[in-house]
């Protein structure tokens, strides 16, 4: 099954974060946070203002962002774990 999103939403698939400290000490499953990082799946076609003109996302897929800890709607795609988003819950392009 494919997704498509509609208008400013945008899909990521949150990416793992390193699972042991800089001291070397490992993290267990349990006390690990949500990643803030995630890739960038699908984009929708953008945002239709108030004059009918539709305005691109500044996201394409492919791309590394930030987002909230608890941003968008988890959904389940093919044993993949996805968010769906608005484009303004990204928080930054990682560079």
């Amino acid at each position: 099954m494919a997704l498509r999103p509609l208008h400013d939403r945008v899909i990521v698939k949150r990416l793992e974060e390193e699972k042991k400290t800089a001291s070397g000490i490992l993290i267990p499953d349990s006390a690990a946070e949500k990643p803030l990082k995630a890739e960038v799946v699908s984009v929708g076609p953008g945002k239709r203002s108030d004059d009918g003109k539709v305005h691109a996302p500044d996201v394409k897929a492919g791309d590394i962002v930030l987002i909230g800890k608890y941003s968008g709607t988890e959904v389940k795609v093919d044993g993949q774990d996805l968010v769906v988003l608005r484009e303004d819950d990204i928080m930054a392009v990682v560079a």
